[in-house]
């Protein structure tokens, strides 16, 4: 079935999911995600990383191949451009939301993959379109759009149950890194502050029945499923060849030194 979004389904059957990060638009690492058959959709990180709609489409349809769904990282601005463009061009099916202070955020990253009269979205005659072939397949792949946002502001933490009573969240992901500047203890990783606004922010969305996400490594997971976390995104193509480089290049290194 065209564009079956894996992870809405998921969430439906109230299974566990896993995700992982990209940020290379080419989609032979798009297509390696896929070989491995281990993750139920990719997040391409468009707040970090350059991509034109080509890459989009590229990195949808690769995706599809393997029965992955596919989400991308938004930024604040301009969110509902870039929200219509990856739906309806390209075919990205999840939406994560970053930078969300106000329940008018809130609203308006809901709105922006919703139709009318749910939402402010409309009918983009993309690739998406061509494929469904109709406008009630396109409202009915609006709907299923999973929208993630990012709770990572102070201001965020201190509104935390007035943003997730918006109606159309579905995950909430947490943002430690932009929590420790807007704190003032940008950095502090370790700072008992930052503990405390995770911990908030995974029981306060279990309490109001939306999915917490959480970005960990491998071996912290068992930690965040004691605490009832069944949703994880995790590993970043560029980082792990950022770590392969610096490790294995300095073994290289002193493997040489000894000639």
């Amino acid at each position: 079935m065209p564009f079956e979004n894996k992870l809405r389904k998921l969430l439906e059957k109230d299974q566990p999911t896993v995700g992982t990060h990209i940020g290379i638009a080419f989609p032979l690492v798009t297509e390696l995600v896929g070989l491995s058959g281990q993750f139920d959709y990719i997040e391409f990180a468009g707040e970090y990383h350059p991509y034109t709609d080509f890459d989009l489409i590229n990195i949808a349809r690769t995706a599809e191949m393997y029965g992955m769904s596919t989400m991308i990282k938004i930024d604040q601005s301009p969110r509902i451009s870039i929200a219509e463009r990856a739906m309806g061009i390209a075919g990205i099916q999840n939406m994560l939301f970053a930078d969300s202070r106000t329940v008018e955020d809130v609203k308006l990253c809901v709105d922006a993959v919703r139709c009318d009269p749910k939402g402010i979205g409309g009918a983009r005659f993309g690739r998406v379109m061509t494929k469904l072939g109709s406008l009630p397949a396109w409202v009915k792949y609006c709907d299923d759009a999973v929208v993630a946002i990012m709770i990572e502001k102070k201001k965020a933490v201190e509104n935390l149950e007035e943003l997730l009573s918006v109606d159309g969240v579905d995950m909430v992901q947490w943002g430690p890194a932009d929590f420790t500047v807007s704190s003032g203890i940008p950095g502090q990783w370790t700072n008992p502050k930052v503990k405390e606004a995770e911990l908030k922010v995974i029981k306060t969305a279990l309490k109001m029945d939306i999915r917490p996400r959480i970005e960990c490594s491998v071996e912290a997971m068992q930690g965040y499923i004691d605490l009832g976390v069944r949703d994880f995104c995790i590993g970043m193509d560029t980082s792990i060849l950022s770590s392969w480089f610096n490790d294995s290049g300095k073994k290289i290194r002193e493997t040489l030194a000894k000639i």
